[in-house]
């Protein structure tokens, strides 16, 4: 119960923190002093342009995009019924669904229209936050979290590198392809991985509460 707890308090203070970054990043965009952060990361991001460059972050932006999610995601789905893991399919729908929700909401917010500097794609939409970003976010490191629970721990750590890795170069790929700002980047990452321990720590007080009664009743 007391490392529960902990765990909890954790998730409120960084809950509280991302609000913060969020909200920072979000009024920084609406006075424009945040301008020069932008163009700096943007700048250096497309100086390594390249042909060879151009197509890998093409893959990546790729795996990122909507069909790729559903489709990670209907696989996942498939594999957690298969073995019938109810609650972590309940919390997987929660996450991937929530977020979806919450990016369309945060858009049509601020309704940011997206770069302009250097586009190697085309691109509708609006830009803050990214979607690509949230979306990447939540289901990498939520098929972690579930790796996590589930695997033994020789290969616990493979797995959030792999996620980190595979986040970061979604994120890279969206600004090196001018289809985003990296503040649209950091709003992405603070609102997704807010929404992310939201149901994490939900789900961790249903999980305790679960084995808790089951001990009760073997009592």
């Amino acid at each position: 119960m007391r490392e529960l707890s902990g765990r909890l308090i954790t998730a409120l203070v960084s809950c509280l923190i991302l609000a913060v970054v969020f909200g920072y990043v979000a009024s920084s965009i609406g006075n424009g002093s945040i301008v020069q952060f932008d163009t700096t990361i943007i700048h250096f991001v497309q100086g390594a342009e390249a042909p060879w460059l151009t197509e890998v972050m093409k893959v990546f932006t790729t795996i990122g995009s909507t069909k790729a999610v559903i489709a990670i995601s209907a696989i996942t789905l498939g594999l957690l019924l298969y073995f019938r893991q109810k609650a972590q399919t309940i919390l997987f729908l929660i996450v991937i669904g929530g977020t979806a929700a919450l990016n369309l909401v945060l858009k049509l917010f601020f309704q940011r229209a997206r770069p302009d500097l250097n586009r190697l794609i085309e691109i509708s939409g609006y830009s803050f936050p990214s979607g690509h970003t949230m979306m990447a976010t939540s289901l990498y490191i939520i098929l972690a979290f579930i790796l996590w629970r589930n695997a033994r721990k020789p290969g616990r750590i493979l797995y959030v590198m792999s996620a980190m890795f595979m986040i970061g170069m979604i994120c890279i790929s969206r600004i090196y392809l001018g289809v985003h700002f990296p503040s649209d980047i950091v709003g992405g990452i603070s609102a997704s991985t807010f929404w992310l321990l939201i149901a994490t720590s939900v789900y961790a007080i249903f999980m305790n509460k679960r084995r808790t009664n089951s001990h009760f009743s073997i009592r």
